[in-house]
């Protein structure tokens, strides 16, 4: 989980020097996370000593932020620091564009061969930065010989993208040709065309979510649960972000007040730790537990049936 959010933290910074002003909008979209994760990123940065610059709304790092100074003045990365970074860098489950980059950054230090061969890396990264253009200037743009899963179809695809997902590999749009919401895979595009035209299907766009369980779907559904310390406890080991939507009670409980993509998930869940699990309202979802229930009785049979009949 640290070294989840240490990463973050270093591609929000990455985003916040690059010699413009970005809102909390585009820094979240650009990190796939909430503004209100942002907004407490950067309050952090602020206690660490930046200088959090903001302006109409729009934020940058001040590169005369003491950090900044020092780090120039001061540090230098001995081989074997690099390459400690570099294994920290290589342990987390990320491949985007930019951790990639940080990976070739660090290891360049150490063998400056190390950048070859990386050319793919940097068409990736200019396709994400004009779709991130794309986005926030709510511009058409095209999606030039983007090839199919199969590789049997390769053509233009004109869209209008307004989500990242999957650490920005892969991009959310609407295609007014077919009238649809569609997952692009950023790869597959042999480039990215900005066009002079602005979004017309804005009130289309449905974009996906991820619930805590790691189901997606353009449809969110209330659930709320009363957890007992175990069950909160395992819930927290396989799934630490559920720590923001969850709140003690006064009976030492933990109620959990979430939105999910599927039933799927959560029903497992409270399927495997029935007896230290309450469902607070959601009448939807307890029918679903209880269809669960009788599919898995007519699977193995009523209590006190014979094995074997």
């Amino acid at each position: 989980m640290e070294v989840v959010k240490f990463e973050r933290q270093l591609r929000l910074m990455e985003q916040l020097t690059q010699n413009r002003s970005l809102s909390l909008n585009e820094l979240a979209a650009g990190m796939g996370v909430t503004c209100r994760t942002v907004y407490r990123y950067l309050e952090t940065f602020k206690q660490a000593g930046f200088v959090v610059q903001r302006e109409g709304g729009m934020y940058r790092l001040d590169p005369s932020s003491p950090f900044f100074k020092r780090v120039s003045r001061d540090i230098r990365f001995s081989e074997a620091e690099a390459r400690t970074i570099a294994q920290v860098l290589h342990s987390v489950r990320d491949n985007t564009s930019q951790i990639r980059r940080l990976r070739e950054k660090l290891a360049f230090l150490t063998d400056p061969t190390a950048l070859a061969g990386h050319d793919v890396d940097e068409r990736v990264a200019q396709h994400i930065d004009r779709l991130f253009q794309a986005m926030r200037e709510e511009r058409i743009c095209v999606l030039r010989n983007y090839s199919s899963p199969s590789g049997k179809d390769t053509r233009d695809r004109i869209v209008e993208p307004f989500q990242f997902l999957s650490g920005n590999s892969e991009v959310r749009c609407y295609e007014p040709a077919s009238g649809t919401n569609k997952t692009f895979k950023v790869v597959r595009a042999a480039d990215v065309e900005l066009l002079d035209l602005l979004w017309a299907n804005k009130a289309n766009h449905l974009p996906v979510h991820t619930d805590l369980f790691h189901f997606s779907g353009e449809r969110r559904t209330r659930v709320r649960l009363l957890l007992g310390q175990l069950a909160a406890s395992l819930l927290l080991e396989e799934f630490p972000l559920a720590e923001r939507e969850m709140t003690c009670q006064k009976d030492g409980r933990w109620l959990l007040d979430t939105r999910v993509c599927s039933y799927k998930g959560i029903g497992r869940f409270v399927l495997g730790l029935f007896d230290d699990v309450e469902v607070v309202g959601s009448p939807v979802f307890r029918r679903y537990l209880r269809d669960c229930c009788n599919t898995l009785s007519g699977k193995w049979g009523a209590p006190g049936d014979a094995v074997g009949k």
